[in-house]
């Protein structure tokens, strides 16, 4: 079974950038689609930005123009670059893979999840 260990997050003031990073165990981000996701307390989960095995990409509307995902085939790495950060943007990011692609991350439920990174934007 494949692990993806998330890391980067941190406290950071409103209108600041951080840099996610989505590890794999395994070299499968070849082929498989990687989302990131974050959950703030007392909301559901919810798909932010998300990443094909051939590069195309999606947002959330609530981060289009600030976020942008990418990824590094030979480091098994998948990135969330965060600007322009909100308050609103504080929540636990997570990264979840798919092998049946862009869409088949927005389902949320039945995944397994790793410990996630916090993300705190305050003043």
């Amino acid at each position: 079974q494949v692990q993806l260990v998330e890391s980067g997050g941190g406290l950071v003031q409103p209108g600041g950038s951080l840099r996610l990073s989505c590890g794999a165990s395994k070299n499968i981000f070849r082929i498989y689609a990687v989302g990131w996701y974050r959950q703030a307390p007392g909301k559901q989960r919810e798909l932010v930005a998300g990443i094909s095995d051939k590069g195309s990409t999606n947002y959330a509307d609530s981060v289009k123009g600030r976020f942008t995902v990418s990824r590094d085939n030979a480091k098994n790495t998948v990135y969330l670059q965060m600007n322009g950060l909100k308050p609103e943007d504080t929540a636990a990011y997570y990264c979840n893979a798919d092998l049946l692609g862009l869409r088949a991350l927005e389902n949320i439920s039945g995944r397994i999840w790793g410990q996630g990174t916090q993300v705190t934007v305050s003043s």
